[in-house]
């Protein structure tokens, strides 16, 4: 109960200082907001669902090669229905959601666990990659300079022995039994690329929000920049708040302080309203396929808490 208290209370002290920041420099954010063209917008909008659903190629692919190889609607409704619980303080409930959900479709519990921490940590180093190889020449960037030092670290995390080891510890700690088995390099060289086509569709958000055109590269670092500084603060939930302030911070000294707030606010705003979407979207198609969770729950071994696909006595996978 403490700790949900606390991350509330951070959540507001972070919306606090943007709210504050927001109102200094309100009259130049609200001219640069109406300055923006709503196909603009509405470009932003379409590039953060077709980013998504990068992310969401680059889960599947990971999912499958832990043993539960779904079909892109069924992963759809897991991951965006389940991620909607990331605006709850508190960092359990997307993962019990999609946990839950997988189960429904015959990923047991802990390998759904599993990869939304493999394609967590993916997606963090893929971003924090980009933000460095994009953004080395910003101030902002240089001033957080212990965020570079991560790139190397996370290269080596990205190695499919040292990604498992790093989750059997987890799952030590949490008291729930290890892999036993390495995910396969070529399932992470896969979530790899997707990955990264995602964020540079990402890129393409804040790259129509600023209305700058030669500013591509560094609207996509400066994205990836503020999701990898957002998430790092775990504590505050989606966020909120830091990842606005990371954005206005690189933002500003090129676009002015103004028109920075302006991408901020209508980034989150699009990021939001994408999430309501996808969501959505995923339990209308997800109910075409909702009647065969029994099958997925038989084919996969929804009774089962192995990681990896059933095997026969000689040890090798069952066809």
């Amino acid at each position: 109960m403490i700790r949900r208290l606390l991350r509330v209370v951070l959540a507001l002290v972070a919306l606090g200082f943007l709210g504050y920041a927001l109102a200094r420099n309100w009259d130049d954010t609200r001219a640069a907001v109406a300055e923006i063209s709503p196909w603009a917008v509405l470009g932003a909008f379409v590039a953060v669902l077709l980013g998504q659903f990068c992310m969401l190629l680059a889960w599947r692919a990971v999912l499958a090669g832990l043993g539960s190889p779904l079909p892109v609607r069924v992963a759809g409704r897991i991951m965006f229905v389940g991620q909607l619980g990331k605006y709850i303080p508190g960092a359990v409930w997307a993962y019990a959601a999609m946990m839950d959900l997988g189960r429904d479709h015959g990923s047991p519990p802990r390998r759904t666990f599993a990869c939304i921490s493999l394609a967590l940590v993916i997606n963090l180093g893929v971003g924090i990659a980009i933000a460095a190889a994009t953004l080395a020449t910003q101030e902002v960037v240089r001033q957080a300079w212990y965020l570079l030092l991560l790139v190397p670290v996370i290269a080596v995390c990205l190695h499919p022995r040292v990604l498992t080891w790093g989750l059997n510890v987890a799952l030590r700690v949490a008291r729930r039994p290890a892999l036993d088995s390495v995910l396969p390099g070529r399932t992470v060289l896969v979530a790899v690329g997707w990955t990264a086509l995602g964020w540079f569709v990402y890129g393409l958000h804040t790259w129509m929000l600023a209305g700058r055109w030669d500013l591509y590269v560094i609207a996509t670092g400066a994205y990836a920049f503020a999701w990898a500084t957002g998430l790092l603060t775990f504590v505050v939930p989606a966020g909120v708040g830091v990842r606005e302030g990371a954005l206005v911070l690189v933002l500003a000294p090129i676009i002015t302080t103004g028109p920075a707030f302006a991408v901020a606010v209508l980034s989150r705003l699009a990021f939001t309203l994408a999430d309501a979407a996808a969501a959505g979207l995923a339990l209308l198609l997800g109910r075409q396929v909702s009647r065969s969770a029994a099958v997925y729950a038989d084919q996969k071994g929804a009774g089962s808490t192995a990681l990896t696909p059933d095997r026969n006595l000689s040890g090798s996978p069952e066809a």
